[in-house]
């Protein structure tokens, strides 16, 4: 890797570990939280590649026009490119694709968050009278003291914070690249 993940012997307590950390530890850890973020990409992306339209309300609301163009666009991003970065193909310029998009998918979750709760007074007042029957007893839990409120604060916190960790972690590959075991430094012996 870079000077910046090198461990100089004569700072360390154990010196005979350097070269353990150097060539094996940090390279597997490297790769291996690349492997973490593409694949998560691909996982939240097949179901963009299966409806490549679906979200085209979604970008235009985002004011990304036309919605026909970018809606495919996303889906092809997310998993055609979280399957790059998880081999670290072309890593640097795809992660920062994703690091934009993640970033404004963080921004959408804390700019338009979920509601004050998940049922209304009337749905209160229905579970109230015996609506129960409709609910499993953990779903009425989360949901008949407060209306869902804090469940949806934590829908809400979980939607930011995972935006948060694979924006920074997307963002991470952009500037540092896929590192010695990936694709680009391998086979192709370059990066961008």
């Amino acid at each position: 890797m870079t000077d910046l993940f090198h461990n100089p012997r004569e700072k360390m307590i154990l010196p005979f570990m350097g070269a353990f950390y150097d060539k094996v530890a940090q390279p597997l850890a490297w790769a291996g939280f690349r492997v973490m973020i593409g694949l998560a990409l691909v996982y939240e992306g097949w179901p963009k590649i299966q409806a490549p339209l679906a979200q085209v309300a979604f970008v235009e609301n985002l004011h990304f026009y036309p919605g026909w163009l970018w809606s495919p666009l996303l889906a092809v991003m997310q998993f055609v490119g979280g399957f790059a970065i998880a081999v670290g193909l072309l890593t640097r310029p795809i992660a920062l694709a994703n690091t934009v998009m993640l970033a404004i998918t963080w921004w959408f979750h804390h700019s338009h968050p979920y509601g004050a709760a998940i049922l209304t007074p009337e749905g209160l007042a229905f579970l109230k009278s015996g609506g129960q029957a409709n609910f499993t007893p953990a779903g009425i839990a989360k949901v008949a003291v407060d209306g869902g409120s804090a469940f949806l604060v934590q829908v809400q916190e979980k939607a930011e914070m995972l935006s948060i960790i694979w924006t920074g972690g997307a963002g991470l590959y952009a500037a540092f690249g896929g590192g010695s075991w990936s694709v680009d430094r391998c086979m192709l012996k370059k990066e961008f």
